[in-house]
């Protein structure tokens, strides 16, 4: 059985923003060892054979029909704004 540390769950913790109190600390490492050996047990078999799945049940999605159900009124919204261009909604660069 894999078994985490303390330490190992208050890094974790750490790095993924998050707080733990200490009265929660021990099931946390119970839970976070239990998910581990779970892994190190599926590991052993062997899975070459098996192909993956996008979902466990063999369904399809109901889809609707791809329709236009409102008028087009691009140009009477971007009348709103002088923030345009070529059609297009202009905004400030947030990426460099």
């Amino acid at each position: 059985m894999s078994r985490i540390s303390e330490e190992t769950v208050n890094k974790i913790a750490h790095l993924a923003r998050l707080s733990i109190n200490e009265q929660e600390l021990p099931e946390y490492v119970t839970n976070l060892s239990n998910i581990l050996t779970l892994v190190e047990e599926m590991s052993q078999f062997d899975t070459k054979q098996i192909q993956a799945m996008a979902h466990p049940l063999a369904m399809s999605q109901r889809l609707r029909e791809d329709k236009v159900t409102e008028p087009n009124q691009r140009e009477e919204m971007q009348k709103l704004t002088k923030f345009t261009e070529a059609g297009l909604y202009l905004v400030p660069q947030v990426i460099e």
